[in-house]
């Protein structure tokens, strides 16, 4: 194949089977004639954790908008996820968000959500992707590096060596390579070595550590919301999430940021929650006697942005999408929903058999899925005056408003709920334009 331009409609490989990996080909089958997901984990049929996602046993969000793109994609989906166990309900009407020890005003924002575990709903992604034709998920794999033209200016493939065995190496030749292996992805540095500019990173410090415990479905914090939402903020920069999932189970992830770490003792755990700005989830916690499992903590150092759209040259045939772009502050529950949004970019990028031109569809991917999300990302992060990061006048702007926003939440419903359709990456922010809210503060 070296030698020749590449055509979709043959072969594309797929670096990493995490969500990110079977959204892309899920994207990819429509237009090639074989789609090979390389994971170095096993890829099991049923439900389990995996040593590649350790945040897995984590409280995940998939907001409004991803659930709407993956049944787009499988349609169905959203029905078969509660027939499995998921609890499915309105983001505003169904889930109580309290901030600085007030919960914001009830709402109905006409938005279904999902809360399902993490690896429930990678398992049925999992499955139906396993059924596209032409689509094959080759695991207990890994890539140790990309294949090129003899000139350097396309990738032709990739290396694989089966996971373990450092001697197996073979190449595995494709049309086009998308790299969904995450933030730890070594891409970047491949490319380097062959002579291509670095791809520039942004990075806001987040010093998260976010610790978790299952329990089985006792007293709820809130019996009328399948959620209680405790939001970190500036005042308050502790938070917790409580939320039923599928298997009768409840998560409670609790969260602390720039080195307040939740304990991963049992007690110190119930402690953190105690010191919330709500005692409503450590109340229920106390009287729920039959946890599952023992507190399991996991950091997150920063969010981190790949700005593929700014490298003035590219190779052909290799792309990148989810976490490999832009990893997000996981409290706010973006990652898989801009991974679906990318997914659909990458659909119409090897649509009808085209060639995808790097340039443009970094360019697309970035307006697209990735600059709201991480616009409300990072003024969220910034609003924290110990994170270090350029606060310019459109973000202090952006904060000052949405302070506003949310006070005018706590006691006007309709806004509470265009607030939450913001930030599930539904409406656009313009939906909360200023005129609005100044006159819910005055009506109040």
């Amino acid at each position: 194949m070296d030698g020749v331009t590449a055509v979709a409609g043959r072969r594309a490989v797929v670096m990493g089977g995490s969500m990110g990996g079977l959204l892309a080909a899920r994207a990819l089958a429509e237009s090639f004639d074989e789609v090979v997901v390389v994971d170095r984990d096993v890829l099991p049929e049923e439900s389990a954790n995996r040593r590649g996602t350790p945040q897995d046993r984590h409280v995940h969000g998939l907001l409004a908008r991803g659930r709407q793109i993956l049944e787009e994609f499988f349609p169905g989906m959203t029905e078969e996820l509660r027939a499995a166990g998921a609890v499915v309900g309105d983001v505003a009407g169904d889930v109580r968000w309290i901030m600085d020890g007030v919960p914001i005003s009830k709402g109905h924002a006409n938005l279904l959500t999902v809360s399902v575990s993490r690896p429930t709903l990678e398992a049925h992604v999992r499955r139906r992707v396993r059924g596209l034709a032409g689509v094959r998920l080759l695991d207990r794999t890994e890539v140790v590096g990309l294949r090129f033209s003899p000139d350097g200016q396309r990738v032709t493939g990739v290396r694989t060596v089966q996971t373990g065995d450092a001697a197996s190496g073979s190449t595995l030749a494709a049309d086009l390579v998308v790299d969904t292996l995450g933030r730890g992805s070594r891409v970047q540095r491949w490319l380097v070595d062959q002579g291509w500019p670095e791809v520039p990173e942004e990075n806001t410090p987040a010093g998260l550590t976010y610790t978790t415990r299952h329990y089985r479905a006792g007293p709820q914090p809130s019996p009328a919301d399948f959620s209680v939402d405790i939001v970190a903020t500036p005042d308050y920069p502790r938070g917790a999430v409580c939320a039923r999932i599928d298997g009768g189970v409840q998560v409670v992830t609790a969260y602390g940021i720039l080195g307040d770490v939740p304990p991963a003792d049992p007690e110190g755990f119930l402690d953190f929650l105690k010191s919330l700005s709500s005692p409503e989830i450590y109340e229920a916690m106390v009287e729920n006697e039959a946890p599952l499992d023992d507190p399991v903590s996991h950091r997150f150092p920063a969010s981190l942005r790949r700005r593929y759209e700014l490298v003035e040259r590219l190779p052909t045939g290799l792309l990148a999408l989810g976490d490999a772009v832009c990893s997000f502050n996981p409290t706010y529950g973006q990652g898989m929903t801009v991974v679906a949004l990318g997914a659909k970019v990458l659909r119409e990028h090897v649509a009808g058999g085209q060639v995808p031109d790097p340039a443009a569809y970094f360019r697309d991917l970035a307006r697209d899925a990735v600059d709201e999300a991480w616009r409300q990302a990072l003024c969220n992060d910034l609003g924290f005056p110990e994170v270090t990061g350029d606060r310019t006048p459109e973000i202090l702007a952006e904060q000052e408003h949405m302070g506003r926003v949310l006070e005018a939440a706590r006691y006007d419903g309709a806004i509470a709920a265009a607030y939450t359709r913001v930030i599930s990456l539904v409406d656009p922010p313009q939906a909360l334009h200023a005129d609005w809210v100044r006159k819910a503060l005055r009506s109040d």
